[in-house]
């Protein structure tokens, strides 16, 4: 996957055509930093794209089994990569070489709607804007690594962290889950925690007042039921679920420092990567939007609508078997937009039964515009689908849930009615579909054991998956891991121990824990 140095600059051509897209861009209030575009070639579009879009990753054996898996899907014409950005400042995107004039067209008036998005969501707001550098600081880390301890030692403790680079907490950057401490604060501990020479319970007194007001007999009977109460108070560790679980593993986990930094590493850039998956639907929704309208109100020559119709229209295509995100997106803000002009919203337009008078309800406000252009900067998908998916979207664009009907093998449209597709799409979007899990306990039974808690709601775990799962993280945690988590209606408890694999139904007692113990190879 290694490629010479070749000229990537833009050709004096495709530059005429940056520079006017980009006054087409700002013309229309889009905000972006500086944006550079680079030609590459199919091969070398789909090595970043195996790399996450960064042109220098660290080494893993995964870029390379995704960029097989491009390689061969192009070369038999199954995908092609149209457009590629990343969010960075400036912002750095790919053209393909080889693709006709409308596509790169289309494809740079694409890239400033992802830029503009990038840098005014509030969901991106956290993240660093110097990444292609971090990305290049962390390869060359892990490869001094590799050169000190071995490739395969580092790569195998590499797979393990990847493996769990999902349990982090993805709203911790806008949530303040614990109080700030420094480790430069060396003041003693308050009186109220037993370690002052002074009772915490003492009033002020003068002298001649002081066994007045704070007679001996009870200063010692409360002094010696402070300290009763202080020796029966087990602290609990962590104070309450810490969700960040790689954050956890960091701080406690007996790592040695090299692989104490590989996981910051791989945390570091999953809280990058996060937003993309937060927002896939906001963002290429918007990038759509943008280069649908520059591209038919101000870039394409006559010539060209055919192609970009043909091109546009794939893009848009959706199928029974799963949710386009661009077309959903794109949809959904014009409709917004619709809405905001025509202005049904509101107490008023809520409160109308008539639906003749709501099918032809227009007061002409013409907020359209400037409603996406919020939504655009407060929003993600949960919180835009939740506030903007109408019944009336959901009955003209067809949506429906579906499910798994056993004695016929096959799915099956399970409902159009609006709560239920609602739901199911919100449900699917929630954590991007994964599950939720904490840190309990990190001294479990008071054994240095590590107990996790799936949050269920409903969705039983994946087995296999659950248990590759709690082997990297034994493998890090270095003692066994347990998960509480509920399957087939039942409390369970999945456990690894550095061999076997147990599984204990449980009755909310540590004793109801070992009666049905299940070992599983």
């Amino acid at each position: 996957m290694s490629t010479g140095f070749y000229y990537t600059n833009l050709p004096p051509h495709l530059r005429v055509l940056k520079d006017e897209i980009e006054g087409y861009a700002r013309g229309y209030g889009l905000d972006f930093y500086e944006t550079i575009f680079e030609v590459v070639d199919a091969d070398d579009l789909n090595e970043i794209a195996a790399y996450g879009g960064f042109p220098t990753r660290y080494p893993h054996w995964s870029f390379g089994m995704q960029y097989e898996e491009l390689k061969k899907s192009y070369e038999y014409g199954l995908s092609k990569i149209y457009e590629m950005v990343i969010n960075n400042d400036p912002c750095y995107a790919y053209l393909m070489r080889c693709n006709h004039t409308v596509d790169q067209k289309l494809v740079m008036a694409h890239v400033y709607g992802h830029c503009d998005f990038f840098k005014n969501n509030a969901y991106f707001g956290h993240t660093t804007r110097k990444m292609m550098d971090e990305i290049a600081n962390h390869a060359a880390r892990i490869r001094r690594y590799v050169e000190r301890f071995g490739e395969d030692e580092v790569e195998a403790f590499v797979d393990k962290c990847m493996s769990v680079d999902d349990l982090i907490d993805i709203h911790s950057v806008a949530i303040k889950r614990r109080d700030d401490a420094s480790k430069y604060d060396f003041t003693p501990a308050a009186a109220e925690d037993g370690d002052g020479d002074e009772p915490a319970h003492r009033f002020k007194a003068k002298g001649y007042m002081s066994d007045y007001l704070n007679p001996p007999d009870r200063l010692k009977a409360a002094d010696d039921e402070r300290k009763k109460l202080k020796s029966a108070r087990v602290p609990h560790f962590p104070e309450r679920p810490e969700k960040d679980v790689l954050l956890f593993l960091i701080e406690h986990a007996p790592l040695k420092n090299w692989q104490r930094d590989v996981l910051s590493i791989v945390r570091d850039e999953a809280y990058y990567f996060y937003p993309q998956a937060q927002t896939k639907i906001m963002n290429e929704g918007w990038a759509s939007y943008w280069h649908s309208t520059m591209m038919t109100q101000k870039v394409l020559e006559p010539s060209e609508v055919i192609d970009y119709a043909d091109h546009h229209s794939g893009t848009m295509a959706t199928s029974g078997r799963r949710l386009n995100p661009y077309k959903l997106g794109i949809e959904l803000l014009r409709d917004v937009e619709r809405r905001w002009n025509m202005g049904q919203f509101g107490p008023e337009w809520e409160a109308c039964e008539d639906m003749d008078k709501k099918r032809t309800w227009d007061r002409q406000l013409g907020l359209g515009r400037e409603k996406i252009f919020e939504v655009r900067r407060v929003h993600n998908d949960i919180t835009f689908i939740d506030t903007f998916l109408t019944p009336e979207f959901c009955k003209e664009y067809k949506l429906f849930s579906f499910g798994y009907q056993e004695p016929t093998k096959n799915y099956v449209i399970e409902s159009r009615e609006f709560q239920k597709v609602k739901q199911r799409l919100l449900f699917s979007l929630t954590n991007f579909g994964k599950p939720w899990i904490y840190v309990l306990d990190g001294n479990h039974k008071n054994r240095g054991e590590l107990l996790l808690k799936h949050d269920h709601h409903g969705v039983d775990l994946k087995l296999d998956e659950a248990r590759d799962t709690l082997q990297n993280l034994q493998y890090i945690w270095a003692r066994p891991v347990h998960l509480e988590t509920v399957l087939d209606g039942h409390p369970a408890v999945l456990s690894f121990d550095g061999t076997d694999h147990t599984q204990h139904v449980t009755g909310g007692s540590d004793d109801a824990r070992g009666k049905a113990a299940a070992k599983a190879k």
